[in-house]
């Protein structure tokens, strides 16, 4: 054996057992940090990925792992390469590898167990750290509380599994893996990420979301308390949650900054998105029809099952394409992914089917005062949109547009009612580099008037 091959096998970053374990797998453990923290502490957090080596900005927050995985995996294979920047926050969290529900468990175990080595580690680096601790399904209680010493401050976060957008919360879930926690820990503190639910027991510090965003990294001192503290969630001593996440509640709308963590991967069951209230049309009377007219004029007939799930629909309009379309023309609902994708158009030349069932519903669909109606917020809103089967028409400087998602996931662009003028695109990433009146879409895109889309 070469020396090189030797102290590769020997090397504690290969081994990584160099820390006193817990449990069957032997979890490092984190010591209990000597923290000053109070209920009443301005306290905000600060992302890993934000962090900026040998500048003197942010020192009073706490550094955070609420991110994607990806964004900090050097922090596992190079830790050392963080100690001298991290020592100079007031704590560090421990990392917050992710624990989603459909993770085959050898991950959830191994995510667990890194967590805890690199909190040993840079607590064995003289800096203050505090577990983040998250959860499974029961099968990983017998691992996921180890690793924490009793009576610790513990960090959670509510984001991922609160709900947002067109999810559902996913609080039963979570509070059977809280209850645990505090059983199995009896945590001294609870720093918590995102809105704690009402149902949440312990004394729980809430660093609201927002203000812990990079908008806010310019106004750290000389604000008031942006903190709750509870004995259960519901006695609100202080707060003083800012309008601007307010807004975001109501809306939606989010920084994406923290958008991953435990919970299901997809999210949670699918709703319908209050921001998009042309998606309520997914949801009805069992085995029953809904007829639905826009304010456009165009008219959807949405098939239910027993369940009360669309899954079939019916459009009244070709979308500005009769080279791919019909009027009218159906199509199938898929679920398999939990959220609702328009495939397997239908076209007729002929006689057309009836539907069958019980009319129940006939509603206008009076969506143009909601941006959702005229426009796309995001890149990913309009991608999002074309990928679950959505079919767009807009304008941009006087002239209308088309896009049909057709087979082999192609999708057909034309200026509307031309079809001299298609272009077939293999992906969205080919759709996004169209140029349109000299401009490609994605510089565009969040800027057109939206006049129809179906999804």
């Amino acid at each position: 054996m070469t020396e090189e091959n030797y102290n590769y096998r020997t090397s504690p970053m290969f081994l990584r057992n160099q820390f006193k374990g817990e449990g069957n797998w032997e979890i490092p453990v984190i010591p209990k940090a000597d923290l000053e923290l109070t209920p009443f502490d301005d306290q905000r957090l600060i992302g890993f990925d934000k962090i900026k080596t040998g500048k003197d900005e942010h020192h009073e927050r706490i550094v955070h792992f609420f991110l994607y995985d990806y964004k900090f995996e050097d922090i596992w294979t190079k830790p050392n390469k963080y100690i001298d920047v991290l020592k100079k926050y007031k704590a560090v969290l421990s990392p917050d590898y992710s624990m989603y529900v459909e993770m085959n468990p050898v991950m959830q175990l191994y995510n667990t167990f890194r967590n805890r080595w690199v909190g040993a580690y840079l607590a064995e680096k003289g800096i203050k750290v505090i577990p983040t601790v998250s959860w499974g399904l029961e099968n990983t209680f017998d691992f996921c509380f180890n690793g924490i010493e009793k009576g610790s401050t513990v960090a959670v976060s509510t984001y991922m599994v609160s709900e947002h957008g067109s999810h559902k919360d996913q609080k039963e879930f979570f509070l059977k893996g809280y209850n645990e926690m505090l059983k199995r820990i009896e945590p001294e503190l609870i720093i918590c990420y995102n809105t704690p639910f009402p149902e949440m027991d312990g004394n729980i510090l809430f660093v609201d979301y927002d203000l812990s965003s990079w908008q806010h990294y310019g106004d750290d001192v000389g604000k008031s308390a942006d903190m709750v503290f509870v004995e259960k969630f519901g006695a609100i001593t202080n707060n003083s949650i800012s309008e601007n996440s307010k807004k975001k509640q109501i809306y939606g709308f989010v920084i994406p900054e923290c958008f991953k963590g435990m919970g299901s991967a997809e999210g949670g069951d699918w709703q319908p998105n209050p921001d998009k209230p042309d998606e309520a049309r997914f949801l009805g009377e069992p085995n029953s029809i809904g007829t639905y007219q826009k304010r456009n004029g165009v008219i959807y007939m949405t098939k239910y099952d027993d369940k009360g799930k669309a899954e079939r629909e019916r459009h009244f309009t070709d979308h500005g394409n009769d080279h791919w379309h019909t009027d009218p023309h159906d199509h199938k609902v898929d679920w398999s992914n939990g959220k609702p994708k328009l495939v397997e158009q239908v076209n007729y030349k002929g006689d057309i089917p009836e539907f069958k069932g019980k009319t129940v519903m006939q509603t206008t669909l009076d969506i143009n005062e909601y941006n959702y109606s005229n426009r796309f917020v995001t890149l990913y809103d309009f991608t999002n949109s074309l990928n679950r089967g959505g079919e767009i028409q807009f304008d941009w400087n006087e002239k209308s547009y088309s896009l049909t998602p057709c087979k082999n996931n192609e999708f057909a662009f034309c200026e509307a009612n031309k079809p001299d003028t298609e272009i077939m695109c293999k992906d969205t990433d080919e759709v996004l580099e169209l140029i349109v009146d000299g401009q490609k879409l994605r510089e565009i895109i969040t800027k057109v008037t939206v006049t129809e889309r179906t999804i």
